[in-house]
């Protein structure tokens, strides 16, 4: 711990050698002169990028010089113009926070345009090693978002390949469970973002985001499948602006948005504050939602400013709060179990040009989750158990790196130190009697014997011990006077990174190189050297891009409840509660295989494509307990995930976007249970098993037509899943197993015969050739197999539209937006999840409409 603070502190203390934008956005600054080379004052320069949509102006001052602050990661248009003379421009790449240097000479109006950027659509392209896609402000606006809190899970879920949709802001990236990276403004972020664990940066405090699913480079490490590299917005050197926006939806659901941005060319400051309630705030375990209220809070401040022309000194400070009571399903009427998520994070940054081709970057973070979950306040209303649990989430640290680009080399060497403390308080307490009955009666069903506490009493009583009993659960039965069993555990998790990367061009081929090493010192200690390596070549005739890459990476452990997880020692819930053997979970290696291309067809249609295979020894999920929330790190001794992803879409045309993005996996885990613990199933064996991560296809088509910048627009979505794996049910005796509820949720139906809630379908209406469900594909008699033919949810599409306008009145300083929008126009009553063992049961969201009125200066 010592030498961690001191290398800590050592890295602050570089930062205040004698700072343009922080993070992995980019400055692009030059000047506009005459045919002369005198400086031309008050001239107009514009950066587009007409795929992404990004677009920024600003104006020469009077030493003819423009900038542009955090730019995202990208190919532009850099245009300049100015009276009596002709428009010039020139395309530029962003690739790191190294300043690009422009210099444009503007020829008199009448000659010709000087155009320096590619021919054909060599603009539209980009010639780097790894698959990504690019999102901006003013397309993440008119996404369809459908789940309250998690704007920023569904904006990455609707336009990223090879991810598959789940439950309350859930996704799974190429394969893995939640293996996301988040990279804001520089701050590195690998803990759980979803509404469950965490709160969410608002969605209107992201300028833009580069989500890559390919050949990670070396300076990210812990979740790697993807990486979300978000810029947020900034005042500097803007004009005020602003804007207020109040919304009302179904469900009872309504927010108000405020942003506010003042600034000039030495400062800037950008703030936005949202709230909202819904009374459908979680996924639901029944369709109609039971007990579903919560509201969302959150506040963020990004601050810039610059002392002078080396130095920029930048601050994100993020409050927010999430509480909401747990959805209930039919047979859990009366349960009154409540969460609250508060989050706080302080992240300042701090860059220094030595020259105009070398740079440093240091960000320091600090970033807490606090949560709480809250039993019923009657116990015996929790069934079949009752929990509570108190835990914080608390990671500092510091990244620091120097960039250059010479020559054809654009390189940065780096490290990353942070701590991560855990702090976890959990207790529980049976209130379901049948539930580790001691005692069943001759057909196997359990007693209810609340005065008997022993098996050898069964007999006396006219029963049989029952042979599944987990005696060392007795003690915690309060139907039998037992009491709850407390946990409480806290432990430090060091990390440290060293890393260096390197870009090389050489023509038409751009190589990326690096290394990096972690260490690693936890509840367990481990570290890895991870070399990665690929490669992108453009063909200009006929613009095209060819990539390949190499990747190792050191996958941690999730840790939001690592410590009761591992906890299996005395106290611990694994060997002297549940009986079962557990381990610490340990960190996971990987090697991953990318191959790909990108292709333009003309300056209209642009296709990217990318195939992955990914071995991992230690491959990590979650695992709920029992038919609560509580989520549960685990791990298995290894998974071979593959796939592939697919982006078409266009420019904008004419006002006019259309974007497709495809995606399917593979991902087959191997046994047994190495690290955690796992309640619902039995995943020790050493069989493979496809993972409710798998689903063989899924695609999301979005639509979207502008008239000019501000006016009227529509856009339709279209979603198809195929249906990921829910083994659960694969053969009609698990179906016969359920509650009347569950067969219910599962649209099961034997013949013209369907369950009621309370009364489920039985076996004397049930046979092997008249069964099936419409929520759940079931595999036919004999043929299901947890590797190859697996019991899936149904394939299901949803339709969504959005129509509106951004200038109401068509006022030029204040205009007035509105919006109407529909999700999932059809109803379609589709499942997220059923009875998984790693996330439980979901419905997908039904029909909801919702207006939104706004203000924006």
């Amino acid at each position: 711990m010592k030498h961690f603070l001191v290398c800590l502190a050592a890295i602050y203390l570089a930062a205040l050698s004698p700072g343009q934008s922080l993070g992995s956005a980019g400055t692009v600054q030059g000047t506009v002169v005459d045919p002369s080379g005198a400086v031309v004052a008050n001239a107009s320069v514009t950066i587009l990028n007409r795929v992404s949509n990004y677009r920024k102006s600003t104006t020469t001052d009077a030493s003819g010089a423009f900038r542009f602050s955090s730019v995202p990661p990208n190919s532009y248009y850099l245009e300049a113009d100015a009276p009596n003379f002709s428009r010039s421009a020139k395309h530029v790449e962003i690739r790191g926070a190294v300043p690009v240097v422009a210099k444009f000479q503007l020829a008199l109006a009448g000659t010709t345009t000087n155009v320096t950027v590619e021919g054909g659509g060599a603009h539209m392209i980009e010639n780097v090693p790894y698959a990504h896609n690019d999102m901006e402000m003013s397309g993440l606006a008119k996404l369809p978002i459908s789940s309250p809190g998690s704007g920023l899970s569904d904006a990455i879920t609707l336009s990223t390949g090879a991810v598959a949709a789940d439950s309350n802001g859930f996704f799974h990236p190429l394969g893995d469970h939640a293996q996301t990276s988040f990279s804001v403004d520089g701050q590195p972020i690998s803990d759980q973002q979803s509404k469950q664990f965490s709160t969410q940066i608002p969605l209107n405090a992201i300028q833009s985001m580069e989500l890559i699913t390919g050949a990670p480079p070396a300076e990210y490490g812990d979740k790697t499948s993807l990486i979300v590299n978000a810029v947020t917005r900034s005042g500097l050197g803007q004009k005020t602006n602003g804007s207020l926006l109040g919304q009302w939806g179904s469900f009872g659901t309504y927010s108000e948005e405020a942003t506010l941005g003042v600034g000039g060319t030495r400062w800037g400051n950008f703030v936005s504050a949202n709230g909202m309630r819904s009374g459908r705030f979680l996924d639901t375990p029944e369709f109609a939602p039971i007990h579903a209220i919560g509201n969302n809070a959150t506040i963020f401040d990004h601050f810039d400013y610059l002392p002078n022309a080396k130095d920029i000194l930048h601050l994100n400070i993020l409050g927010a709060r999430n509480w909401f009571q747990v959805p209930n399903t039919y047979d859990q009427l009366g349960q009154d179990q409540r969460q609250k998520i508060s989050t706080f994070n302080f992240a300042p940054g701090y860059q220094h040009t030595y020259s105009s081709t070398t740079l440093m970057t240091v960000n320091g973070f600090y970033r807490a989750d606090h949560v709480n979950y809250y039993a019923s306040r009657n116990p015996a209303d929790d069934t079949p158990l009752t929990f509570s649990q108190r835990r914080t989430l608390t990671n500092w640290g510091a990244k620091a790196d120097i960039a250059q680009t010479k020559g054809r080399h654009n390189w940065k060497i780096g490290t990353q130190l942070m701590q991560t403390r855990l702090n976890e308080s959990f207790s529980f307490g049976i209130t379901d009697p049948t539930y580790n009955a001691v005692c069943v009666d001759s057909a196997g069903d359990p007693q209810q014997l609340p005065t008997v506490t022993d098996s050898k009493r069964c007999t006396a009583s006219g029963f049989s011990p029952n042979p599944s009993l987990q005696a060392s659960l007795i003690p915690y039965d309060l139907t039998r006077g037992g009491k709850l069993f407390p946990f409480a555990g806290s432990r430090n998790i060091n990390q440290a990174a060293f890393y260096l990367q390197d870009s090389i061009k050489f023509g038409n081929l751009s190589i990326q190189a690096g290394l990096r090493m972690d260490v690693y010192k936890g509840i367990v200690s481990d570290s890895s050297v991870q070399p990665r390596i690929g490669a992108s070549y453009l063909i200009a005739k006929s613009n095209t891009v060819l990539r390949a890459s190499y990747t190792r990476t050191f996958e941690t452990p999730y840790n939001e409840n690592l410590v009761l997880s591992s906890a299996t020692g005395s106290g611990g819930l694994a060997s002297n509660t549940f009986g079962a053997v557990s381990q610490p979970l340990r960190p996971g290696n990987r090697n991953q295989y990318n191959a790909g291309f990108e292709q333009s067809f003309g300056h209209f249609l642009i296709v990217t494509s990318d195939y992955f295979w990914k071995f991992t020894d230690n491959a990590y999920d979650f695992a709920v307990l029992l038919n609560t929330p509580l989520a549960l790190p685990v791990s298995l001794r290894k998974s071979k995930i593959d796939g592939a992803s697919a982006r078409i879409g266009t420019p904008v045309l004419h006002g006019f976007q259309w974007t497709t993005t495809m995606g399917h996996s593979r991902a087959r885990y191997f046994g047994p249970l190495n690290g955690g613990l796992v309640f619902n199933s039995d995943v020790g064996g050493d069989s493979v098993f496809r993972i409710d991560h798998d689903q063989a296809f899924q695609q999301r088509t979005q639509l979207r037509y502008q008239k000019g910048s501000h006016g009227p627009w529509i856009a339709w979505s279209w979603r198809y899943e195929s249906g990921l794996v829910a083994g659960a049910v694969n053969n009609l005796d698990d179906a016969l197993g359920l509650s009347g509820a569950q067969q219910a949720a599962i649209g099961f139906y034997c013949g013209s015969a369907t369950p009621s809630i309370r009364v489920p379908l039985t076996a004397s209406q049930c046979n092997a050739k008249n069964y099936a469900a419409t929520r759940l594909t079931i595999p036919a008699p004999g043929t299901a197999d947890d590797d190859h033919n697996p019991a899936r949810l149904a394939p299901r599409h949803l339709f969504d539209l959005g129509l509106g306008t951004d200038n109401l009145f068509h006022r030029e300083h204040v205009r007035t937006t509105l919006k109407f929008a529909i999700n999932n126009m059809g109803n379609k009553v589709a499942l997220y999840n059923f009875l998984s063992t790693f996330s439980g049961t979901h419905f997908v969201a039904p029909r909801s409409y919702q207006v939104a009125l706004g203000l924006v200066f």
